[in-house]
C-alpha cells in the first residue's frame, strides 16, 4: 500500500485541509512529505524540491527557521499549557495590540476559520441582527456552516443556516450597496479580505467602511493571508480603513498553529466576564487556543520580521518573480496562455486555453513539468529564504517546463498529461 493509499484510508479526504488532497496535485507529485528546511522540503525517499506552497501561505520566513524554533521550544520547556493564563499569552497579547492599529483586545486560537466565526457571532451579538455579506472573490473563510452553506457543497448544513449568507463582489460597491438595501436593517457584519488576487480600487474599501457604519452593520476584514505580507501592521494599515472586527493567523508565527480575532473594545468585551449582570457572548473557550509554544514563535517571527525586514523582501522578490516568469512565457511562445498578476508580495499565475479561458488542464501540465524540473509550484507563496539562487533555480525549470508547454498548446494537453486533472476544491461532486 503506498502512502495515498493509507492516508485516504485512515484521514478523510486524505489530509487535514482540503488544499492538500491528492486531487490539488499532479499525479508526480510527492504524496507526503517528511520535513521543510528554508525554501526546500523533502519526501520521505530524500528527494528535494523547491517551495511555493510554503504551507497554504502559513510560513513567510522559512520551514524550520532557527531562532522560531527555538523560540517555541523554550515555551514547551515553560511547560507549554498552563493551568492560568501563561507570561507569554499577556505578552503576545500587548505585542498584538501595540502592532495593529485597530485593536484594543484580542483573542487567540489555532485556525483562521474559528477566528472568522468568532467575528461574525460577535457581530452578531453585537447588532442582534443575523445576515452575513461575504465576499463571493474570496475563496475560504471559515469550515463553519455560516461559510461553507454559501458554497456548492451544501451536504449537511440547514437551508436555513444557508439562506443567511449572501454574497457580493469585489471592488464592485454597487453590489455590496444593493445587497444592504434588499435587506434594510438585517445585515450583522460584512466579511471581506482587504485584498486577494487584486488591490482595491476607487476607495473601494473607504467606501465599504462607511456604508457599514451608515447601517449599523460591523466591518470585519479577514486577514489571514494578508497579515504579516502586505504589511507588518496589515493590509488594513496600507490601504488606510480602520475595521470594527479583523482575523489574523498563518504567517504571523510561521508555520506555528496561532490565529486571532481582534478589534474594538465595545465589541470584544462582550465575550468578557467581568461586568456584573451583562448578558455574556460565549466567545472562544479552548484549551490549546494559547498555547505557549505558538505565542512564542509569533513573537519571535514578530521580532524577527522587524529586524530583517522581511515584508520588503517579500515584495522585492516577488516583483522579481513575477518579471521573470512573464519573461519567460513570452520568450517560450505562451505569453497568451502562461499570465503573472497579482500583488508583488502574493502574486498568481493563470493558465488560459486559446479561447483565453482558464484552463485546469494546463495548469496540471504546469505544475506537473515544474515538479519533474524540481520546483513545486501549486500557487506562489513567498518566504524570507525565497533568494537569488532560488530565483535562478525558478528560471532554470521554467524555461523547461515551458517547452513541452508549447507543445501541449500545440498539440493537445492531454498527450502530456500523466495523470487526472486537478480539481476544484468547492465542488458538488468528487
Amino acid at each position: 500500500m503506498n502512502y495515498q493509499e493509507r492516508l485516504l484510508k485512515a484521514i478523510p479526504g486524505g489530509a487535514h485541509t482540503y488544499s492538500r488532497g491528492f486531487d490539488q496535485y499532479p499525479s508526480n507529485a510527492p504524496q507526503i512529505l517528511s520535513r521543510g528546511k528554508g525554501a526546500y522540503i523533502y519526501d520521505p525517499e530524500g528527494n528535494k524540491y523547491l517551495d511555493y506552497g510554503m504551507a497554504l501561505r502559513a510560513v513567510n520566513l522559512g520551514y524550520a527557521e532557527d531562532e522560531i524554533d527555538q523560540a517555541a521550544y523554550e515555551q514547551i520547556r515553560n511547560g507549554n499549557n498552563l493551568t492560568r493564563p501563561s507570561v507569554i499569552e499577556l505578552e503576545a497579547a500587548e505585542l498584538f495590540i501595540e502592532l495593529i492599529d485597530s485593536v484594543d483586545m484580542v483573542k487567540f486560537t489555532k485556525n483562521g476559520s474559528t477566528a472568522v466565526s468568532a467575528a461574525v457571532k460577535l457581530a452578531r451579538a453585537f447588532t442582534g441582527r443575523e445576515l452575513v455579506a461575504r465576499c463571493a472573490e474570496h475563496p475560504f473563510f471559515s469550515y463553519d456552516d455560516w461559510f461553507i452553506g454559501s458554497t456548492p457543497i451544501t451536504r449537511g448544513i440547514p437551508q436555513e443556516t444557508i439562506e443567511k449568507t449572501k454574497t457580493f463582489r469585489y471592488n464592485d460597491y454597487a453590489s455590496l450597496e444593493q445587497l444592504i438595501s434588499e435587506h434594510p436593517g438585517k445585515f450583522a457584519c460584512v466579511v471581506l479580505e482587504p485584498a486577494a488576487t487584486e488591490e482595491p480600487k476607487d476607495g473601494f474599501l473607504q467606501k465599504v467602511q462607511a456604508l457599514c457604519k451608515a447601517n449599523g452593520i460591523v466591518f470585519i476584514l479577514d486577514e489571514m493571508i494578508t497579515g504579516f505580507r502586505w504589511h507588518m501592521k496589515g493590509a488594513q494599515h496600507l490601504y488606510g480603513v480602520t475595521p470594527d472586527l479583523c482575523t489574523f493567523g498563518k504567517a504571523m508565527a510561521n508555520g506555528f498553529a496561532v490565529a486571532c480575532v481582534a478589534g474594538r473594545r465595545e465589541i470584544m468585551e462582550l465575550g468578557s466576564i467581568e461586568f456584573e449582570g451583562r448578558e455574556r457572548v460565549f466567545l472562544l473557550s479552548t484549551t490549546h487556543g494559547a498555547e505557549m509554544c505558538g505565542l512564542g514563535a509569533f513573537v519571535a517571527t514578530t521580532k524577527f520580521m522587524q529586524k530583517h525586514r522581511v515584508v520588503e523582501h517579500l515584495w522585492e522578490y516577488g516583483r522579481k518573480l513575477m518579471d521573470m516568469m512573464q519573461r519567460q512565457a513570452i520568450a517560450h511562445g505562451v505569453g497568451d496562455s502562461f499570465k503573472v498578476g497579482g500583488i508583488p508580495c502574493s502574486p498568481y499565475y493563470l493558465t488560459l486555453d486559446k479561447a483565453g479561458a482558464s484552463s485546469l488542464g494546463l495548469r496540471t501540465l504546469f505544475s506537473q513539468e515544474m515538479i519533474r524540473n524540481g520546483v513545486l509550484m501549486p500557487w506562489i507563496a513567498l518566504s524570507y529564504r525565497h533568494g537569488d539562487a532560488e530565483l535562478a533555480a525558478t528560471e532554470e525549470a521554467l524555461v523547461r517546463t515551458f517547452k513541452t508547454y508549447r507543445l501541449a498548446l500545440e498539440e493537445g494537453v492531454d498527450k502530456y498529461l500523466n495523470g487526472p486533472i486537478i480539481k476544484p476544491v468547492f465542488r458538488k461532486h468528487n
